[in-house]
């Protein structure tokens, strides 16, 4: 029995050997976010100057690897200056960014009472508005959900890498309530237009 034993622990112990020999020869670097904060969260997330999603879902299957060498990365959030990173990731490295996101100072509209609501599929969606973006789907739908936009016409774009964008103009008066529904089709990265590109 004490045979089976040793063997057990000498496969273990190689086993474990051959794991971390195996990072170690690892090509490419992972990106992970520190966020603390809802606004850290939900960030926008591009990396030299493409467009990934948001900072809390990009993990797990969803999670960044990126060739070593050097790399821009960029987390913006509506009413938050961007945080901008200049990355230098080696092979095999896990690269920690840690948000501290600060307000930029700019104050909502008291004329800003025209509200749009959004219902789109998927809604991880980037949110672009008079080509500024502004969030993501999931934080325009739902109850209680809406963003406040001045009397006017706007353009309205919706992107998310692997679907073909979606683009629009409301005209929104004054007090007005309007909702924004449909489905991203599934396209290429090649066809997601600039704004999913936007640095």
């Amino acid at each position: 029995m004490s045979r089976y034993k040793g063997l057990l622990i000498v496969a273990v112990v190689l086993l474990g050997a051959f794991t971390a020999r195996a990072a170690d020869n690892s090509v490419l670097s992972e990106v992970r976010f520190a966020a603390r904060s809802d606004a850290e969260k939900n960030a926008g997330v591009w990396i030299d100057g493409q467009y990934l999603g948001y900072v809390k879902e990009l993990t797990g299957d969803k999670k960044i690897l990126l060739l070593p060498g050097k790399h821009e990365i960029i987390a913006r959030q509506a009413w938050y200056q961007d945080h901008v990173e200049q990355a230098t990731l080696e092979p095999g490295q896990i690269y920690i960014i840690r948000l501290a996101m600060q307000k930029d100072g700019r104050k909502p509209s008291p004329t800003a009472t025209g509200e749009l609501k959004l219902s789109v599929t998927p809604d991880r969606a980037a949110v672009f508005v008079d080509n500024q973006f502004v969030g993501h789907v999931n934080e325009f739908q739902g109850i209680g959900k809406a963003m406040l936009l001045i009397p006017g016409k706007h353009q309205v774009r919706l992107a998310l890498p692997g679907y073909l964008p979606f683009e629009t103009v409301v005209d929104l008066h004054a007090n007005q309530k309007m909702k924004l529904e449909t489905d991203l089709v599934k396209g290429s990265i090649t066809e997601a237009g600039a704004l999913v590109s936007q640095k």
